[in-house]
């Protein structure tokens, strides 16, 4: 796993980093409302993890803690070859600190999005280990809620790893009918029963999300797509849907089975597992359950603030060059290398993050930025060669708020990098497409121009 000791570190000087216990925290992989996960490393045993963070504050003020508490003590517990591991909790006066598994081998929609749909016999073999894993961990008592491809990872021997399991739609809450009562997820992966917001019955609507997942697999595109989310809800409810006319009769019959609107009527896992098309080629996962230690979690939840479970975040001093991005973190992070282009291509919606290069001076790209941002009226803070821009309006889903961070990628090279860390993903596209009009000066183009087509690809996954 340890394959480059400086993946996601500081500068070539080791200046900028951050050390939690025994790990040197290094670049963010993701960021939502409640938590951001950065890539680390044990500096015991050089072994790569992923770290997420959660915000004690936020925590405590939506009254999560009982739910977070019983879902890291159930995780802790899964040992599955087909979900991220877990392998220790630890918390600060001010964050929690939940220690996972990294894996290297990118979203399985990547496949997708470079080379096309899988043939039948590739997308059954992932589809396998999917119910498999969600199978598992609702026989733990455990929902993953906000199944989606972005949650879909491949190890380095292309092993399908489910992450967020249990973690991923924070906060939730089962009322005294049993049922969950939190409409989350993306939207073109959620059950009706979910958007309905009536209560819903987690495992059953897992399942429906892995039937879309199936569908994408071999289809290449969403069984349900639209622009208009009030139209896309109605094709949901209806389930209005036509598989395209390469799939077998049987695939076609087992998903018009799992994408049944009336989750009452929705083939069960159980019924799944039985199933002719599923069944075809299966290997069960091979797996023994280790003894897993609680210690670490009780601690973490101790009321008393001088804990001496209670790790410190040790900062050292900040760098005042550009972080460097060494060769294995920039290919992992490219497909193909193709830097060229402004987007990277993908199938046609829009991811939750995207990546130019340029060739100016890191001071300059960053004045360029703040320059293009506040007329969209977005507020600016920088941090470094870090900035956090804020959306003054209020978005369909709160306010925009995007992370950009520029990594140096050779001494006349920079990447920059754009997350979305909250709001609406599409307002985030939209917003991106006129910051990119601002920004053309300053972008590297590996042609004349960089084509109309190549910057409005990407897809909301």
């Amino acid at each position: 796993m340890a394959m480059s000791s400086r993946l996601g570190g500081g500068s070539s000087g080791g200046s900028g980093r951050t050390r939690v216990g025994r790990y040197e925290l290094g670049r963010t992989l993701g960021e939502g409302s409640f938590a951001k996960v950065k890539f680390a490393r044990n500096v015991e045993t050089n072994e790569n993890v992923a770290i997420k963070i959660l915000d004690k504050e936020k925590v405590l003020k939506h009254k999560m803690i009982g739910q977070i508490k019983r879902e890291i003590s159930t995780m802790k517990l899964i040992r599955h070859p087909n979900v991220i591991r877990m392998y220790e909790v630890m918390a600060s006066k001010t964050k929690i600190y939940i220690v996972m598994e990294f894996v290297t081998g990118g979203e399985l929609f990547d496949k997708i999005a470079t080379k096309g749909r899988l043939k039948e016999d590739e997308a059954r073999k992932y589809f396998q280990q999917l119910i498999n894993a969600v199978d598992y961990c609702h026989s733990r008592g455990v929902y993953h809620r906000d199944l989606k491809p972005e949650n879909l990872l491949l190890d380095a021997n292309g092993v399908l790893k489910v992450s967020d399991f249990g973690l991923s739609a924070l906060p939730q809450q089962v009322r005294e009918d049993g049922l969950l009562h939190t409409t989350c997820g993306t939207p073109n992966y959620v059950a009706p029963e979910v958007i309905n917001n009536k209560g819903y019955d987690g495992a059953k609507a897992d399942l429906w999300s892995c039937g879309v997942i199936l569908f994408v697999l071999m289809a290449g595109y969403l069984p349900f797509e639209e622009s208009n989310l009030m139209a896309l809800y109605k094709k949901i409810f209806k389930a209005e849907f036509s598989c395209p006319p390469w799939f077998s009769t049987s695939a076609k019959k087992l998903i018009k089975k799992i994408l049944d609107p009336n989750p009452s009527t929705r083939i069960t896992i159980a019924e799944v597992l039985e199933n002719d098309w599923f069944k075809k080629g299966y290997q069960p996962p091979v797996f023994q359950q280790e003894d897993a230690s609680l210690d670490d979690v009780n601690a973490i939840f101790n009321e008393s603030t001088d804990s001496p479970n209670l790790v410190v975040e040790r900062r050292e001093e900040r760098s005042t060059t550009p972080v460097t991005m060494n060769a294995f973190e920039l290919i992992s992070k490219s497909q193909g290398l193709d830097l060229g282009s402004l987007f990277e291509k993908q199938m046609g919606l829009v991811k939750r993050e995207t990546r130019f290069t340029s060739k100016c001076p890191a001071n300059e790209i960053i004045s360029k930025i703040e320059q293009a941002s506040v007329p969209l009226g977005f507020d600016v803070k920088k941090n470094n060669y870090k900035l956090k821009l804020h959306g003054e309006k209020t978005g369909r889903k709160g306010h925009l708020s995007i992370a950009t961070e520029i990594f140096e990628v050779a001494p006349s090279l920079h990447m920059v990098e754009l997350r979305k860390a909250g709001g609406d993903t599409l307002e985030f596209h939209k917003f991106y497409k006129n910051l990119a009009t601002g920004l053309k000066d300053i972008v590297w183009q590996s042609g004349d121009e960089v084509k109309d087509e190549e910057m409005n690809s990407g897809m909301l996954l």
